[in-house]
């Protein structure tokens, strides 16, 4: 596949609550939430097998606060592909950023209003 799905986000009011959920339902073991990034906890990938990585987390004033399910696409150039996105008609969210060391992303809405989230990341 050229730009595999690699991660996932699931982001809501109460991101506690969500993660719980997540791991009673599917037993999922989840790294302990970061106050400072919303609660946000992460898939251990010690438990993925071959399953994508993926996080839990509360959503922030920049998003509204609210709810939602992001995928996101693995990219070699998030800008090239941000500028695809608005010629084919969606509109770019969030620009390229950095998240962390090796993590680039950017976000944008497909023609009906999906949010779709892009990532580059390089090896350390």
């Amino acid at each position: 596949m050229a730009n595999p799905v690699t991660w996932f986000e699931i982001i809501g009011t109460d991101a506690i609550k969500l993660q719980k959920f997540y791991s009673d339902v599917f037993n999922w073991n989840l790294s302990p939430p970061v106050p400072e990034m919303g609660n946000y906890s992460m898939l251990d990938d010690n438990n993925r097998g071959s399953g994508i990585g993926g996080g839990i987390g509360q959503g922030g004033a920049e998003d509204g606060g609210g709810s939602r399910v992001t995928i996101y696409i693995e990219v070699d150039d998030p800008q090239a592909y941000l500028d695809k996105v608005t010629q084919a008609g969606g509109t770019t969210l969030m620009p390229v950023t950095r998240v962390m060391e090796g993590v680039t992303i950017a976000m944008f809405a497909d023609p009906e209003g999906h949010v779709i989230g892009l990532l580059q990341s390089t090896p350390s």
